[in-house]
């Protein structure tokens, strides 16, 4: 079983920590071998994988894994970032790891990762348009290479996968073709130096690749966003860039969502989809927790950004993951699961 989390920024990132929440109380989550992340979900990844000893001890998952995600959506990491490394000495994608390190990895490497299950937290090598896989037992592209035993800083890995273009991007990864134990054949000495990475959303913006291959039972939890419509697109190039890119994003994401429910309709896996977007009436199961249509809606259009989030926000975000994963899993993966009865936040309903 693989838990995949999108990329959404915060959006996503708290959007998770509801989902994941809801799995940990089903016993769900205790029975994944793998999970897998990109961009905002690595951050909620990371912090799920330093506290899962504790978890599965029979640790707090609201202390453990809630709080800390709420501590980094009560501050603002991408605008700062981005100004220090336009004028200051470092990159951008630095100083968001740094934060990443400080709020919540304190020095923490790959090598922190539990064994089991698997975490692995992708990003995109912008030199050979492939996946860059960060896990305990190695750091990948597949038609590079990889690095056995990594000791890169977890923050740095989680930075490289929420590097979101074109602010935030790219991570420069400091290696040189000395650290690969293993050299594919076809790409040169060139591509195992400085590697260039970004979002991991590029490549994969489900979280799926990494999973796909290797599980049966897929739970994925979507907190993306989606271009809106605008008659009027913007003509100047910068602000078009960035149209673009939300348009071949979108597109991406219908693909693996089309790719991924296909799967279980014809029986080929098994598992659940749900998305910030879904609507729960479409599952047909009984909800016992008010999930009011405008309300999730709204919570939808929460802007992609490392900005800092009014506490409220963050918790009906939560909320929303919560409702929607009860869902999903009732409707499509253990019809026997009893509905859930109230939020993890009660003072922020949706």
């Amino acid at each position: 079983m693989a838990v995949c989390l999108s990329g959404g920024g915060y959006r996503a990132m708290m959007f998770h920590v509801g989902a994941l929440w809801r799995l940990h109380e089903l016993g769900l989550l205790a029975q994944a071998t793998r999970v897998s992340s990109v961009s905002g979900g690595s951050i909620t990844a990371g912090v799920l994988a330093l506290a899962w000893g504790r978890l599965v001890a029979g640790g707090s998952f609201a202390d453990l894994v809630a709080a800390p995600v709420m501590r980094l959506a009560s501050r603002t990491v991408d605008r700062g970032a981005v100004l220090g490394g336009v004028f200051l000495p470092g990159t951008v994608s630095q100083r968001v790891a740094a934060v990443y390190d400080d709020v919540l990895f304190k020095g923490a490497t790959l090598q922190d990762l539990p064994d089991d299950p698997r975490f692995v937290i992708n990003a995109t090598n912008l030199e050979s348009g492939s996946l860059w896989r960060f896990s305990k037992s190695y750091m990948r592209d597949w038609r590079v290479g990889s690095i056995e035993r990594p000791t890169l800083r977890l923050a740095d890995a989680v930075a490289a996968s929420s590097a979101f273009p074109p602010v935030l991007s790219p991570y420069v990864l400091d290696v040189e073709p000395s650290d690969f134990d293993v050299s594919e054949p076809g790409l040169g000495d060139e591509f195992r130096r400085d590697v260039s990475l970004t979002d991991g959303g590029v490549y994969d913006n489900l979280g799926l690749e990494t999973a796909w291959k290797r599980c049966r039972t897929l739970l994925v939890s979507d907190g993306g966003g989606r271009s809106s419509d605008d008659a009027s697109p913007p003509g100047d190039w910068a602000q078009q860039a960035k149209r673009v890119l939300d348009v071949v994003d979108g597109q991406v994401r219908a693909l693996r969502k089309r790719q991924l429910i296909g799967s279980f309709i014809d029986s080929v896996r098994d598992g659940a989809y749900w998305g910030i977007r879904t609507d729960p009436a479409e599952y047909g199961v009984e909800m016992r927790l008010a999930c009011p249509r405008s309300a999730c809606v709204a919570l939808a259009e929460t802007p992609t950004r490392l900005k800092r989030m009014p506490p409220e926000l963050q918790r009906r975000l939560a909320n929303w993951g919560y409702a929607i994963s009860d869902a999903a899993v009732r409707a499509h993966h253990d019809a026997g699961v009893q509905a859930a009865t109230g939020f993890p936040f009660p003072d922020a309903p949706l």
